[in-house]
């Protein structure tokens, strides 16, 4: 490291850009266009029997109008079914358009394109479809009960069903481990449906090129490589002839990692085949009837421990919704059931989860996937342990740690990455005490007391966890040095507003020694790089960071060759500061890194001054020492990938103080407080807005937001005046510390951050409030009516 960027919180490169309207979202683009529309079921559950489109023909400026029967080829098979899983025994995709059945509100059964949406919608309301309205499959219980199907050949409506197992020292089973431990509780967890809700929706803007056959489409996703393989796919298209391009996406949250959305490939389908220029941009309602949910399950814990709270058993069996179809498998599910061990030792461990159809929206990964509803699980159990043994909650956690001289940790379960979920590096024991000293935990009860003698109702509550992050199988980075000194990076997963511009550019001016802002960055444009697996789970800093810092290694080599050359030095006596190859000790002795970049690339026209000193008679390259190594291709550039050997865990600790309403049942978070591990920081700053932006969501899940489905399968709170989220006043100011234990198993010691605000706070402020109230708080979220609700039924 020749610079001190790495590590410092260096302020948001991309920022100016966006809060002054500069910024490029899907719908800046495409100004005339024709636009696609959709007509999408109204019902849950029925069977199409007709589409009638004869009145929308009369609709001025409509182009075209396709159902099913119009596909072709591969465009009418079932969506791709992205992570197949053994467990997966009856996993089920939708049609791009409903083929026969739909099996939510909201699915797509007609697209129109026509000269304007105004237009479009015209022609949608005009078109009449015939339906038979059959039974919806509503609730987790009712699914589970397979009374009524929602696929026909799926019994039971159980798409998957998984069994993990971990015995315990003595290879006892976790029942034997329960029902031999001097203490047991059992118990029941619910935790409700939620979503991502961005406030830019999804979009897709698709040009077809008829001259060259070649397609170039835009979209709001959060994996523009594996758009395009699926485009060029579904599409018969050669990968080359189809480029996509993510711009600037205002959220994605995990909803835009799904890929191919209906829209995505018949967009750019409807393009070809009209020879025009197409987009589609998802208003609100349709972005909460279609696009995912995530969150809903059942779970029921038995458990068994000592005096002292050490967990000695510990069995868990879950009941996942996962809705009408499974496009990205079971790996929220998989996830809850591998990150509920969270920092602890648990003994003898079984979890089994069944994941159900349902007639309700598709549930995908949302910020968190699968954990939040897992630290929900075990931190809620903790606390139990604690209420039964009389003993302080911290106690009993730290009583259950991993210890630091403990790692790397086998908790021997299988990942979501298919590889051993092991520990690499933590120090729990020192977080919690961090968290503890930050909250001022050990003074709380005086606090609670004379708060409760001025008649007010405060509680205290503690949350952990371990999040798995930087999952493969891998990324790549491009780094070029041009002529003018520039540097330019390219990666292929896409942003969202995580600060990619300003950390890899960080990472990159840090393995060159150059002025970050000779940097630029560019993401999600296949264009400039066109393998990549997406932006997910908490990635993209550990694989496409490693992956850009090994492309800059391989440049900074190069540079140093050429200019050794240059210099008449050893390479191994150079080094960069500034932009400038210098001789150690001796920075007279120096030659600018532009020029490197000019050597590197011999040329025989001289077109202006910088080209006339690489030609063959001009340039260095006319002596006996060639710039370019045998085998070694022209320019100051490299590109390398990473791929982990396994995910990186990351870990961290929040608590919160909260005050209940003796009349109202209204919940007021006094203060909330994070201590959080993701190895070396790359810029803190940004890892704190990451933890900010995260917890904000936490509340949301915590307390307000909840999608709410009647017994017939209608979302009935569809709009933001209805479904619930907190505004900048229900989000308390959040107090940060930083622990890093580097991570050993990637060059930079980095672990995720992305994900880490929203884990625990459900969690946490069940705690709390069932602190304040003395109430035991099992499901989430609470809203002060369900408060209300519960303080008349103790």
């Amino acid at each position: 490291m020749t610079t001190r960027l790495f590590g410092e919180p260096v302020q948001r490169r991309e920022d100016p850009r966006l809060i002054t309207g500069r910024g490029r979202y899907l719908d800046d683009l495409g100004a005339g266009a024709l636009a696609a529309a959709f007509v999408r079921s109204p019902h849950a559950h029925a069977r199409i029997l007709d589409v009638d489109v004869s009145d929308a023909l009369d609709v001025d400026g409509l182009v075209a109008i396709y159902t099913w029967e119009d596909l072709p080829g591969a465009l009418a098979e079932p969506l791709p079914l992205l992570i197949p899983h053994p467990a997966l025994t009856h996993g089920r995709t939708a049609y791009p358009l409903a083929r026969e059945i739909v099996r939510h509100v909201g699915e797509p059964v007609v697209m129109v394109v026509a000269r304007d949406r105004y237009l479009a919608e015209d022609a949608c309301a005009l078109i009449r479809v015939g339906y038979e309205v059959l039974k919806p499959v509503v609730g987790l219980e009712e699914a589970a009960g397979g009374a009524h199907l929602v696929h026909d050949d799926v019994p039971g409506n159980i798409g998957a069903h998984l069994v993990q197992e971990v015995p315990g020292s003595g290879g006892e089973t976790a029942r034997e481990a329960v029902d031999a431990a001097p203490h047991r509780l059992e118990f029941r967890l619910d935790v409700e449906r939620s979503a991502c809700t961005p406030l830019e929706g999804k979009g897709v803007y698709a040009r077809w090129d008829a001259d060259d056959s070649s397609l170039r489409v835009y979209s709001s996703t959060q994996t523009s490589t594996s758009v395009r393989m699926a485009i060029a796919a579904k599409l018969g298209l050669p990968l080359p002839k189809v480029e996509v391009v993510a711009p600037d996406v205002g959220g994605g949250f995990g909803v835009k990692i799904v890929h191919p959305w209906p829209e995505e490939i018949l967009v750019p389908w409807a393009a070809r085949l009209l020879n025009r220029e197409v987009k589609w941009t998802e208003d609100r309602r349709e972005h909460f009837v279609s696009s995912s949910h995530e969150r809903g399950q059942v779970q029921h814990v038995r458990v068994g421990f000592d005096d002292d709270g050490r967990l000695l058993g510990l069995e868990v069996e879950i009941l996942h919704d996962h809705g009408a179809y499974t496009p990205y498998g079971i790996i929220v599910p998989i996830i809850t059931s591998t990150q509920l061990l969270g920092p602890y030792k648990v003994g003898a461990y079984r979890v089994e989860f069944s994941s159900v159809y349902t007639n309700t929206v598709q549930v995908t990964p949302y910020r968190g996937a699968g954990r939040p509803q897992g630290v929900f699980c075990m931190e809620r159990t903790m606390d139990k342990i604690a209420a039964y043994l009389g003993r302080d909650r911290t106690e009993v956690r730290a009583a259950n740690f991993v210890q630091p001289d403990e790692f790397p940790y086998d908790q021997g379960l299988t990942f979501q990455d298919g590889r051993p979920l092991i520990y690499d590096s933590g120090d729990y024991p020192e977080a919690l005490r961090m968290l503890k000293e930050l909250i001022g935990w050990d003074s709380f009860p005086e606090e609670k007391a004379r708060a409760a003698a001025e008649g007010r109702r405060i509680g205290i509550g503690v949350g952990c966890y371990v999040e798995g992050t930087g999952v493969g199988p891998y990324e790549g980075g491009h780094v070029q040095i041009t002529s003018d000194g520039r540097v330019h990076v390219s990666t292929g997963l896409t942003s969202q507003g995580q600060g990619h511009e300003t950390v890899f550019a960080q990472i990159a001016a840090t393995e060159l020694g150059v002025p970050i802002e000779r940097v630029s960055v560019v993401t999600g444009d296949t264009r400039r790089f066109g393998y990549a697996v997406g932006t997910f789970a908490s990635r993209a800093a550990v694989m496409s960071g490693n992956a850009i810092a090994l492309a800059c290694r391989k440049v900074r080599e190069k540079a140093l060759r050429i200019a050794a050359e240059a210099l008449e030095a050893d390479p191994r006596d150079l080094e960069i500061t500034d932009g400038m190859v210098h001789v150690a000790g001796a920075p007279s002795a120096s030659i600018p890194l532009a020029t490197v970049a000019v050597l590197s690339n011999p040329l025989r026209y001289a077109f202006d001054e910088e080209a006339k000193r690489a030609t063959q008679f001009a340039g260095p390259a006319s002596d006996d020492r060639p710039p370019v190594a045998e085998g070694e291709e022209p320019g100051l550039e490299g590109r390398d990938y990473y791929s982990p050997v396994r995910s990186t865990f990351a870990a961290g600790m929040h608590a919160a103080i909260v005050e209940t309403d003796p009349d109202t049942a209204e919940i007021r978070i006094l203060r909330y407080a994070v201590v959080h591990d993701c190895g070396r920081l790359i810029n803190p700053m940004i890892v704190e807005g990451q933890i900010h932006g995260g917890v904000a969501q936490g509340v949301g899940g915590a307390l307000y937001e909840k999608m709410v489905y009647d017994e017939h399968g209608q979302l009935l709170n569809a709009s933001f005046m209805d479904f619930l989220m907190p505004y900048a006043t229900e989000i308390p100011r959040i107090e940060t510390a930083h622990l890093e234990t580097p991570s050993p198993l990637n060059p930079l010691g980095i672990k995720g951050a992305g994900e880490a605000g929203v884990i625990p706070v459900s969690a946490v402020l069940a705690a709390a409030i069932e602190d304040a109230e003395g109430i035991p708080i099992d499901r989430m979220p609470i809203s002060p009516s369900d408060l209300h609700t519960l303080r008349r039924s103790r």
